[in-house]
């Protein structure tokens, strides 16, 4: 018991056998310890002979209550192989006799506190006369576990069957469990003491038949919270006045940290001269007044940290003036020629250029800088996508100083064919059909606008290959017509005016058998941010829908990233939170 439990049941204990009083500071200390009312309460169940019984309850506390658990009124020992009290509340009982019977109830007790639950009967019936054999089936499987480095945590798998099956552990990206840190509760419950970032992942609850290779699964996702820890640190820098000072810092941590930006201590805005990129501080045309200590601070949900870097603005009032006459040309789908005049003052004394580009369109767009020789005054910029338009502005240094912007121009790049395919999933509604969707293509391998796409298609016992042409506003096709329990290949090509893309590979479905049970509709989804990095996810079932429905899987990606999944659902489930994404991404 720690100091703080001791002073408050000192204090406890003067209040209800002296009808003394607490001093201030332990009244502030009881006024803080909070318990809810039980949010899960026990339930009265009936089991056969030899089953397996399970109760739960649920309570809110700080800090955490101690539940046990109540037989009659009377404390249950569970000190029995048979009978586990998880620390989340949960009691199970194997193989139930008569002497199981009864009325349970669960107990929170903190320091300050003590809650009972309602009771919950037991009621166990005589097992049949014949052992007939059983498939095992898993009665409570392990739930969705978001946590903080260093807690403990408990995934449950209570599975019933006849002969009793056997519960084993696995994780779905087959590393190995941690053996040092994880060990088995009762019958099969998983329990990992301080947890670390290496534990998260989908662990899968396995229920065997003994002997046989009968068996079922049951999968849950460990999430493990971290606070931000920095992999690049802003460096100081010496900067002539009007030139440009750009900080990098990088941190990691789940939720993914927002980064933020400070001057001596006061947060920084974006405006015309300072610009901030997540990770980067980019200071542009700098005055006197930049020279400061910058902060880069990076937080989320689990703690926040800083770094520092200092600015040293040099001073020289001697300046060229800017260069001017600035002109674009567009060379290709990637590359924009700029040309300019030598400034009128001073330009003896310009010892380099820097040219400054960045997209035209979109918020808080990132700006690049090359810099060169003196000796020229045009610089081809090759390394910009397709089909975008690009702003940029021209400046000449001298060794203590550099000049004004120059004016900005704006020019666009030509269009190209798509970098690559559209992403394509197919599924049937009917055994004699396949529905084709796809996704537009990120914008960044699109390269121009989408004006067709071809599908090919074949059956795989075929080389006959039939070919649609579809608008580029088309984002699924039904083929209709097909035969029943036959591999089919699909593959898709996106086009712009310039012309077709590279095809992407041959992608196999076979549809269903004509006898073969409905296959479900999509369900629609609609997405609602919560904030910059949490989405709310719900979907609904097509009323008219007649097919079962066993479970759900949510897929998630970031526009032109790996895809994220599956997180495996429950039919009853309609709304699911994710968390912990990118800011200024699309989903």
């Amino acid at each position: 018991m720690d100091t703080d439990d001791q002073f408050l049941e000192a204090c406890l204990e003067r209040v209800v056998q002296y009808n003394s009083a607490c001093t201030y500071s332990e009244f502030v200390k009881l006024y803080l310890i909070a318990i809810s009312a039980f949010e899960v309460q026990p339930i009265s169940t009936e089991v056969q002979e030899g089953g397996v019984a399970r109760f739960a309850c649920k309570i809110s506390s700080n800090p955490p209550a101690i539940i046990t658990w109540e037989l009659n009124r009377t404390t249950l020992p569970v000190t029995m192989d048979r009978v586990t009290a998880l620390p989340t509340g949960v009691l199970q009982i194997y193989d139930v006799g008569h002497r199981d019977a009864g009325n349970y109830r669960c107990v929170a007790a903190t320091v300050a506190h003590r809650r009972k639950s309602v009771e919950a009967s037991l009621t166990v019936t005589p097992a049949t006369e014949s052992k007939s054999f059983h498939t095992p089936t898993i009665i409570a499987g392990p739930q969705n576990i978001t946590t903080s480095l260093h807690q403990t945590v408990v995934l449950e798998c209570v599975a019933a069957g006849n002969p009793k099956p056997i519960i084993s552990w696995s994780r779905l990206d087959h590393k190995s469990i941690d053996v040092f840190n994880t060990r088995v509760l009762g019958n099969g419950n998983l329990m990992i003491s301080d947890v670390r970032l290496q534990h998260a992942g989908v662990y899968v609850c396995r229920a065997t038949t003994p002997g046989t290779r009968n068996f079922t699964i049951a999968m849950a996702t460990l999430t493990v919270l971290a606070p931000p820890s920095f992999v690049e640190w802003p460096e100081s820098l010496t900067r002539p006045r009007a030139g440009t000072a750009r900080f990098v810092c990088q941190a990691e941590g789940i939720p993914s940290p927002k980064m933020s930006w400070l001057k001596n201590g006061r947060k920084i805005h974006s405006n015309g001269r300072i610009k901030m990129y997540n990770s980067k501080l980019v200071i542009n045309q700098i005055i006197p007044e930049d020279d400061a200590i910058y902060q880069c601070m990076a937080e989320n949900s689990q703690g926040s940290i800083l770094s520092r870097a200092r600015l040293t603005v040099v001073m020289s009032e001697d300046r060229p003036s800017a260069p001017y006459n600035v002109h674009a040309e567009t060379m290709s789908s990637s590359a924009i020629l700029l040309a300019w005049e030598r400034p009128l003052y001073n330009s003896d004394k310009v010892i380099a250029y820097s040219v400054h580009y960045m997209k035209a369109e979109g918020l808080n767009n990132e700006e690049y800088q090359v810099v060169i020789g003196n000796d020229t005054t045009h610089y081809i910029i090759d390394d910009l996508e397709p089909a975008s338009n690009y702003t940029f502005y021209i400046v000449a240094y001298m060794p203590m100083g550099a000049s004004q912007m120059s004016d900005h121009v704006t020019q666009n790049t030509l269009e190209d064919v798509p970098l690559r395919p559209p992403e394509i999933s197919l599924t049937s509604r009917s055994p004699t059909d396949i529905l084709i969707s796809w996704l537009p293509i990120p914008a960044k391998y699109r390269r121009g606008q989408v004006v067709l796409y071809r599908l090919s298609f074949r059956l795989s016992t075929e080389n006959s290959i039939q070919v649609l042409e579809l608008p580029g506003t088309t984002h699924e096709y039904l083929l209709e017509g097909l035969k029943p329990d036959s591999v089919y290949l699909v593959r898709i090509t996106a086009a712009t005016r310039v012309g077709l893309g590279e095809s992407s590979v041959w992608t196999s479905h076979r549809t269903p058998k004509a006898t073969s049970m409905k296959a479900p509709k999509s369900p629609g989804l609609h997405l609602e941010p919560l904030n910059c990095t949490t989405i709310s996810v719900k979907w609904q079932q097509d009323a008219e829908d007649t097919a079962t429905i066993q479970g759900y899987k949510l897929y998630y990606k970031e526009e032109g990233q790996p895809e994220n999944g599956p997180i495996f659902l429950d039919t009853s489930d309609l709304l699911y939170t994710l968390s912990g994404l990118d800011q200024l991404g699309k989903k």
